[in-house]
């Protein structure tokens, strides 16, 4: 019987609500995490700018992963990076960006990020200084496969978040990081909540993985063992799915 409990949780369309990025509705069960002292591991496209930002918002001191696994900051034998540095992945958007009419993160203004997200200029600002992935958009999203294809040749994959598909290194995941995170909390039940594709493997290497409607209220598609699904979006789900669940651990 595992004896400590550890929560992993995606952040946008998560445990922020997708629309204004609240976690108002959360705050109830966040308090419960920080007086029980539950690690609140923070796994997410975000960087490590954005989450420590978030994290002394919340209140919480421990580990975060950045980026869709490319990186674990706070783990008390250093840092684990899993992904490519920023350099290489930004070097290959631009050799492909024109013949995929892909619009990066990178070309973008900070205006223009703020219209696609929603965020505030400095949070834009933040969200554009990347370490080890490349958020993008593309318009004809038929030439997915075979962007696929050239990402791979060059150690890379694509990955679908909420509102932007992402390149990152082949090699990373929000599962890898998640099972290292693991490996320093030892008998630990664990605890994940995502509610995109990205997420999809961190949800399967978790003991109780939670599926939160996306912002259109409806499930991705996706098959895990013991997914629960959570009755509503954003950070009400969150709060009152992990509620159920910890009342029961």
């Amino acid at each position: 019987m595992k004896n400590k409990t550890i929560i992993f949780t995606d952040l946008d369309g998560t445990l922020l609500n997708h629309e204004d990025y609240s976690f108002d509705e959360a705050l109830e069960m966040l308090s419960f995490i920080k007086a029980h002292k539950i690690p609140l591991i923070f796994t997410t496209s975000k960087t490590k700018e954005e989450c420590e930002i978030l994290q002394e918002k919340i209140g919480l001191d421990v580990p975060f992963i950045v980026e869709n696994g490319a990186c674990i900051f706070g783990l008390k034998g250093g840092d684990v990076q899993l992904g490519l540095h920023y350099s290489k992945i930004r070097a290959f958007m631009d050799s492909v960006k024109e013949a995929f009419a892909i619009n990066a993160f990178s070309d973008m203004s900070v205006e223009a990020v703020m219209e696609h997200t929603d965020f505030s200029y400095d949070l834009a600002s933040m969200a554009k200084r990347r370490d080890f992935s490349e958020p993008f958009l593309i318009h004809d999203e038929r030439k997915l496969t075979a962007l696929e294809k050239l990402a791979e040749a060059q150690g890379m994959k694509i990955l679908k978040g909420g509102r932007f598909y992402h390149c990152v290194g082949i090699n990373q995941d929000k599962g890898k990081a998640v099972s290292k995170v693991l490996e320093h909390y030892h008998d630990s039940y664990s605890i994940g909540l995502g509610d995109n594709y990205n997420d999809v493997d961190m949800l399967r290497v978790v003991d109780t993985p939670i599926l939160i409607p996306h912002h259109e209220g409806k499930y991705i598609d996706v098959e895990i063992p013991n997914l629960i699904k959570a009755l509503h979006k954003g950070s009400l789900g969150w709060n009152e799915t992990l509620k159920k669940i910890l009342k029961d651990v």
